[in-house]
């Protein structure tokens, strides 16, 4: 007989964005910097023109108001500008201007080829991240070098081979950390947040707070950076929280290794910092500053994107119900293998593969920053400064790669042998070729291209499919506001408006005799 106690109860978990005027932040910033420079132009056109020459220059000037205008557009309309410039181009390069910076997008085999194999010397890809998240005031002071491998890159080794082999370590606690959040919101409606409430506070505004920071820096004009840079870092406090919080366990660890070199016996780790400086070079060890450093960018790295992206997928859950039971029914038969193996789960690979596409986090990938002059085969010039890119979501929503390409089909990169015929043809939709979510190939470039591809991948989608395997497996999720957009644009990202206003109501059916268990672990 089962005496387990059923209790079925509803309750609202609401999303939001905890400092709501970061947004306008952003937008005053924007609009005040775009002011300024076009009173620049107009002032240095007047003062530098007779008067006898001003006629003959306002075509020009009218152009380069044009041009700086729809450059400035790109900050709020970059996805659609690139899927524009896309369509016109046929196969061709083509070029973006922002307002800091000039893209040339390449979506050839060839082209993209071509950026792959080019030296780090020619086109970095950690200028280009330099460039984006302005580190030195975004992660207390962290300065790293424009080619790549001047320092060591420990951190490939960490995140793709390390973190990735100890998933059947990390999968369970993960998903007992899940369960048990989503029960303190179900029985409190209160936020509780890990040990160091503090340090949690700040670890998530971390990530908005880098976004606000790194755009303000990009876009006023460069002698003005290390003075309003510096007040922005000064007044914008999570990521001096973070590197104060972690900075006295990083130097214990460093003390530790200095006493493990000596032959003297110290306490085993298996964390994320423990694999940075596993990895960091032998000759010249990263000290305990260096490591925080490398494990803020990871930090901004893992979250930003990978929650975007569960929340695309939580919204598409939402308007396509009929998937929800056959992943319901791989999550009771397959779960239990996949956290005991960090693989697995075809269906709802599938299913944020395919989310993924439709709503990918960046129309921009594959970036690299030119640090000397750069020419594809076809002639198009990179110059120092500019940006070479693949049109990630313009190239994902092709027909020329993907059948039918703007409709939603959840199980179309699952193998047909592995789901049987359904009534439903939008579950029968299948690509020619069967994919995997952590895939990098030609037509799929979220995760970058080639020897460059994001070494973390798997260890993301693994959390993807812990978060959203536990809430689908015991909650039945709605959209609060069914109706209106589901995404803001900022440049060439997509931004889940669900953050800000996105409620999921949850019909649960909670078995009470498995809590004391549940907790028990979770301490």
């Amino acid at each position: 007989m089962d005496n387990r106690n059923k209790v079925h109860t509803s309750f609202n978990v609401e999303v939001v964005w905890q400092d709501r005027s970061s947004a306008r932040s952003i937008l005053a910033a924007i609009v005040l910097v775009g002011l300024l420079s076009a009173r620049l132009v107009y002032t240095t056109f007047i003062t530098n023109t007779k008067p006898l020459e001003q006629p003959l220059i306002i075509n020009s000037f009218s152009r380069t108001v044009r041009k700086r205008f729809h450059a400035w557009m790109f900050l709020f309309n970059g996805p659609r500008i690139i899927q524009d410039r896309f369509d016109k181009a046929n196969g061709r390069s083509f070029e973006v201007l922002a307002p800091d910076n000039r893209y040339v997008f390449v979506s050839s085999v060839k082209h993209i080829k071509e950026l792959d194999t080019a030296p780090d010397t020619v086109l970095s890809l950690q200028a280009a991240s330099k460039q984006m998240l302005q580190p030195v005031y975004t992660m207390h002071g962290f300065n790293w070098f424009d080619r790549r491998g001047t320092e060591g890159v420990g951190f490939v080794r960490a995140l793709r081979t390390l973190l990735t082999n100890n998933l059947p370590q990390i999968l369970p606690d993960l998903g007992v950390i899940v369960r048990t959040r989503f029960m303190e919101l179900h029985s409190t409606h209160t936020t509780q947040n890990a040990k160091n409430e503090q340090f949690m506070e700040s670890a998530l505004a971390y990530i908005e707070e880098t976004l606000i920071c790194a755009e303000i820096v990009r876009l006023i004009p460069k002698f003005l950076v290390p003075f309003i840079g510096g007040i922005i870092a000064w007044r914008l406090k999570s990521h001096e929280t973070v590197f104060d919080t972690l900075l006295p366990i990083a130097e214990q660890r460093c003390q530790e290794r200095d006493l493990q070199n000596i032959g003297q016996a110290v306490p085993e780790h298996a964390d994320c910092i423990q694999w940075i400086m596993a990895t960091s070079p032998r000759q010249n060890p990263w000290t305990a500053k260096r490591v925080v450093h490398e494990l803020m960018a990871i930090w901004f790295g893992s979250v930003h994107a990978l929650s975007t992206t569960i929340t695309f997928a939580f919204h598409d859950i939402c308007i396509h119900p009929e998937y929800v039971q056959p992943l319901r029914e791989e999550l009771q038969t397959k779960y239990g293998a996949f956290e005991r193996t960090g693989t697995g789960l075809p269906l709802l690979d599938s299913f944020i593969k395919e989310s993924a596409r439709l709503t990918p986090v960046e129309s921009m990938s594959t970036r690299r920053s030119a640090l000397q002059p750069f020419t594809l085969s076809d002639g198009t010039k990179v110059s120092p400064g500019d940006w070479a890119c693949t049109p990630v979501r313009a190239i994902m929503q092709s027909a020329e790669y993907y059948p039918e390409p703007m409709k939603f089909y959840g199980f179309r990169f699952v193998d047909s042998t592995i789901l049987l015929k359904s009534a439903s043809s939008n579950l029968n939709f299948r690509q020619p070729v069967a994919s995997k979510f952590t895939d990098v190939n030609q037509a799929w470039h979220v995760w970058g291209t080639g020897r460059m591809a994001c070494p973390g991948r798997y260890y993301a989608s693994a959390v993807m499919k812990v978060i959203i395997g536990q809430v689908l497996k015991n909650y039945d999720c709605k959209l609060a506001k069914p109706v209106g957009p589901c995404s803001a644009t900022l440049r060439s990202s997509r931004h889940s408006v669900a953050t800000l206003r996105l409620g999921v109501n949850i019909d649960h059916e909670l078995q009470t005799e498995s809590l004391p268990s549940l907790l028990q672990h979770a301490d």
